[in-house]
């Protein structure tokens, strides 16, 4: 329950505390959130989530999603006080719900995460500075806090030396989701078929591929996040310095 925060119309709202990093030191928690969208908050049947929101003193939201996105299905609330950053890391969109039954599913959605590696490495790299540069408890999210969310969850967890395993295991963390997200598909597209039976999925061989593509591309991941991405060397030890509690 501390991994999972409970929400009525959030599905997937998690702390990314308490991971082991290389050297022995741990995650903060209650420090870096990640979730589905916080568009979800708004509206008079939301305000109990509302509520649990402001409880955790989050100070900056970064939305990853598309500003089409926003525009058809709205933002966190405005009448919040979070600092709001929209970096939209993907560029070639995609309709996952029209995805071939007979493509392989796993590797076709690791392609389309290393579409985003090449093409989001600006938006990519200014959500990281933002990361290192808050000032108290941060959340980032995109529709349904899988994909994208995934993907810069995972980057920010291998910068802070968190092993593969961990890192595997977290994105799979959204299979605990999947009924949830489907039924939201369902509820926003009646009458439609949802074509690929994968739909809502996060299985850990995902992850795997796309850690694998990028040392195989970049050397590392930290090579393709300070050379690809441009990051500061000194961004990533920011975020060590701030996401990370030493060994005692």
């Amino acid at each position: 329950m501390r991994r999972h925060l409970p929400f009525e119309r959030l599905h997937n709202f998690r702390d990314l505390g308490g991971y082991r990093t290389a050297d022995g030191g741990t995650v903060r928690w209650e420090t870096l959130y990640r979730s589905d969208s916080l568009a979800k908050l708004a509206g008079a049947d939301a305000h109990a989530d509302l509520e649990r929101f402001r409880e955790l003193g989050v100070v900056t939201v970064i939305d990853l999603r598309y500003p089409w996105e926003i525009a058809a299905k709205g933002r966190h609330p405005e009448t919040e006080p979070q600092s709001w950053h929209n970096l939209s890391i993907e560029h070639r969109p995609y309709d996952q719900a029209e995805i071939d039954p007979g493509v392989d599913p796993w590797r076709h959605l690791a392609d389309r995460y290393a579409e985003v590696a090449l093409d989001g490495a600006a938006e990519l790299r200014e959500a990281l500075e933002v990361i290192a540069a808050a000032e108290g408890p941060l959340v980032f999210h995109c529709a349904s806090g899988k994909d994208r969310t995934g993907l810069l969850a995972a980057l920010v967890l291998a910068l802070l030396d968190v092993s593969d395993e961990q890192i595997l295991d977290d994105f799979a963390l959204t299979e605990l989701a999947t009924e949830r997200l489907i039924a939201d598909w369902r509820a926003a597209h009646p009458g439609r078929r949802l074509r690929w039976p994968g739909y809502g999925r996060a299985p850990a061989e995902i992850m795997r591929l796309v850690l694998a593509d990028l040392r195989t591309e970049y050397g590392s991941v930290h090579a393709y996040v300070t050379g690809h991405v441009g990051l500061d060397p000194a961004v990533v030890h920011a975020l060590r310095a701030r996401l990370v509690e030493p060994p005692a």
